[in-house]
């Protein structure tokens, strides 16, 4: 067995032969009956890569063809005498011929007889299709002629029956003096008469609908050609007929009359006529009287009002055309084509206005243009509550006359103009070098400054109903933010102006009225403000969600967050309002704080002891008093006083520490040198200094003084109620003046 076995190479480690194939690789089930390769790669793919799969593959081919060849070789001599072994074929093939050229013989000649069968079967078909598709035109000629004749026959009957109602109409006139029994009975004879009339009308209606649909199907006919004249002349016999008798029946409002005809409109899909006769015949007539438009006249100041001339127009819808209206709104009438809203009312209104009073369309008189723009959307919501439901107002709303009179009413130029009237007169009133009050009302009642005053009447003006266009509504909010913005830039340029003390180079920001003011004026800008801020998020926002009542709820929170937002941006400039205020108070109290040097030239050199505090302690606090003590200080909130208050001594207790401690360091510093001075000379004298030993020396009899004023100007705080011990700043004040003794305790 080991003898059968290839020859290992030096590196088979393993013993196995270099051709062994893997134990995956099975070779005998491609012999299987049921072997699907798919299911084999398949299967194989999940461990086996596609490469070592297809390599195996060519492998085994290769050995298959390498046995074949070996059989073929080793059995030669037997494949070579294949063919010796096979005796007369050539006979026998010829045996086998004959009767196969025989059978195609025979197959090809019933083949021949079967496509001439079927030729003949494809010839009769189509002559019968081409004759029965003559006999469909010829039925239809027919039916036409039928058709016509039938349509002239019953037209002409449709003169004597419009007689037989003139007559009857003509009796009743006659008649019409004695009342009694024949004048009703007349008047009912017309009406019957009236309705058999349209009763005949929408039967030739019905048939010239039929009509309609032949010639449709034989275009190009010679016959059809040839009738056109006859067809033509029957068409215009109808509308005519059938104009007059509508025309009648809306004149006596026979509403059997008007739903025959309307039926007969419809049956000849001539909706537009009936809706034209309606609008010249009675719809014109009555708006005409209203706004009249055939003659001239003078454009005055409310000529062009529409309010009135709706209202006239509403009672005349009411009166002369609900009736109809209601006929052609009837449930599954068929009467859904006709629009008699659109096509007749407001066609006819909207021509009336155009050419009687043009004016009322222009938004250059915006008051008169508003007042005419929401009197017109009143009138088309009247109009729309004859629609009989929702998908007919969408349908109203949807026509070309409904669009074309909306598209009369330029909304965006009104509000530009509005846009400019509103917002230039808060320019206006900003462009200012100075700020003072209009009046001064109450506490926390109104508005003082008339920047502040502007601003609030342009921020309602917005949202009035004499300005507002709701369909714009998101135009005047945006106007709106953008007010505030405005008047909110302009303070805050105006106090950056301030304390930089420079006024801006853009001359829109307008900042010297802020570079002038007082500190009074301040007091108003912060009244004002604290008032816009608790406005804007208190009654304003509520005018404002009132108005947007009808939106939704996620735009309702959006507008409330906007001007929310607004209002947290004239709410951040109170710090920076305050902060102006403070430094303009501590300005005025740090002129007299500067008299504190004086304390070093009055002990300097001398044996004077302080008894008293100095006078300028009392000067210190003096103009904050008077500010406080003033009228004007009651615009301003607790809180906000509280707060400038303590704001205003804390910075000028802050001033205060500063030039005491500078001067006590001055004096003790030029109280050293002297010391080294005067020492140096007594010792070149040989002199002693204990005569000057026990006495007191300048900077103590300055802390001293210091120590008597910061006592007095603490009771001074107290006074207007402010606790000293709680300013850092005199904490620090008291450490630096006060004896050893009393560093650890603050009382006065």
């Amino acid at each position: 067995m080991a003898d059968l076995l290839p020859p290992r190479s030096p590196t088979d480690l393993f013993g196995d032969p270099i051709d062994a194939k893997p134990p995956w690789f099975k070779s005998p089930a491609f012999l299987l009956s049921d072997f699907d390769p798919e299911s084999y790669v398949a299967e194989l793919r999940s461990f086996v890569p596609l490469e070592s799969l297809a390599a195996e593959l060519r492998s085994h081919l290769a050995d298959l063809k390498a046995e074949l060849v070996d059989l073929i070789n080793r059995d030669y001599a037997d494949f070579i005498g294949l063919s010796t072994r096979l005796v007369d074929v050539d006979s026998a093939a010829s045996r086998m011929r004959a009767p196969l050229v025989e059978f195609r013989d025979k197959v090809a000649s019933f083949r021949a007889v079967v496509d001439a069968a079927l030729t003949a079967i494809h010839s009769g078909l189509r002559q019968r299709a081409e004759a029965s598709a003559a006999r469909e035109i010829l039925e239809l000629l027919l039916d036409t002629f039928h058709v016509v004749s039938k349509v002239e026959k019953l037209i002409k009957e449709l003169p004597s029956t419009h007689s037989n109602i003139s007559s009857a109409e003509t009796v009743v006139a006659e008649k019409g003096s004695f009342p009694g029994a024949n004048a009703v009975q007349n008047m009912e004879i017309g009406s019957n008469l009236r309705e058999d009339q349209s009763i005949l009308l929408e039967r030739i209606a019905s048939e010239m609908n039929r009509l309609k649909f032949y010639i449709s199907h034989a275009k190009n006919l010679p016959f059809i050609e040839n009738m056109e004249k006859r067809i033509n002349n029957a068409t215009l016999m109808l509308d005519g007929s059938l104009g007059n008798c509508f025309v009648d029946g809306l004149e006596h409002r026979d509403a059997k009359t008007i739903y025959n005809c309307l039926r007969a409109y419809a049956a000849i899909d001539n909706t537009s006529a009936a809706e034209e006769l309606f609008r010249t015949t009675i719809v014109s007539p009555l708006i005409q009287k209203i706004i009249p438009h055939g003659h001239l006249h003078v454009v005055g100041a409310s000529s062009d009002e529409l309010e009135e001339d709706y209202q006239q127009i509403m009672q005349c819808v009411v009166n002369d055309c609900k009736f109809l209206l209601e006929i052609s709104s009837t449930a599954n009438s068929g009467f859904h084509v006709f629009d008699f809203l659109a096509n007749s009312i407001l066609k006819e209104v909207l021509i009336a206005i155009q050419k009687g009073k043009p004016g009322a369309f222009s938004p250059g008189r915006p008051a008169e243009f508003l007042k005419n723009y929401k009197s017109s959307l009143g009138f088309l919501a009247f109009l729309e509550g004859y629609c009989p439901s929702r998908s007919a107002v969408v349908k109203f709303r949807e026509k070309d006359v409904y669009m074309d009179f909306i598209r009369q009413w330029n909304v965006g130029v009104y509000f530009s103009l509005k846009f400019q009237e509103i917002a230039g007169a808060l320019d206006s009133a900003l462009i200012v070098s100075t700020v003072k009050p209009v009046s001064i009302q109450g506490k926390h009642q109104k508005l003082t400054l008339k920047q502040s005053i502007t601003l609030m009447e342009s921020l309602k003006i917005c949202w009035s109903d004499d300005v507002l266009v709701l369909s714009h509504s998101d135009k005047f909010l945006r106007l709106s933010l953008q007010l505030v913005s405005r008047y909110s830039t302009w303070l805050s340029h105006g106090l950056s102006a301030r304390k930089a003390r420079s006024a801006s180079p853009n001359p829109v920001q307008n900042s010297e009225w802020a570079i002038s003011a007082q500190i009074e004026d301040f007091i108003y800008v912060m009244h004002d403000v604290t008032f816009l801020v608790s406005e804007l998020s208190g009654d304003y926002l509520g005018q404002v969600i009132q108005v947007l009542g009808s939106c939704s709820g996620e735009v309702v929170d959006l507008v409330r967050q906007s001007i929310l937002q607004a209002g947290k941006t004239l709410e951040d400039l109170l710090p920076k309002i305050m902060d102006t205020m403070v430094e303009a108070l501590v300005e005025r109290s740090v002129e007299d704080l500067r008299q504190l040097k004086g304390v070093t030239a009055t002990y300097r050199m001398t044996n004077k002891l302080p008894v008293r505090p100095s006078p300028y302690v009392s000067l210190i606090l003096r103009p904050l008093k008077a500010f406080f003590d003033g009228e004007l200080i009651e615009l301003l909130t607790k809180d906000a006083q509280s707060e400038l208050l303590h704001g205003a001594t804390e910075k000028i207790t802050n001033r205060y520490y500063e030039l005491a401690a500078d001067t006590v360091n001055v004096a003790r510093k030029t109280e050293s040198s002297l010391l080294r001075l005067r020492q140096g000379a007594q010792r070149r004298v040989g002199a002693t200094s204990d005569s000057q030993d026990n006495n007191i020396s300048d900077t103590e009899k300055i802390c001293m003084q210091l120590f008597l004023d910061i006592q007095e100007y603490g009771r001074n705080l107290a006074a207007m109620g402010v606790e000293a011990a709680d300013i850092p700043a005199y904490r620090s004040l008291w450490q630096c003046v006060a004896p050893e003794d009393r560093q650890s305790h603050i009382s006065f």
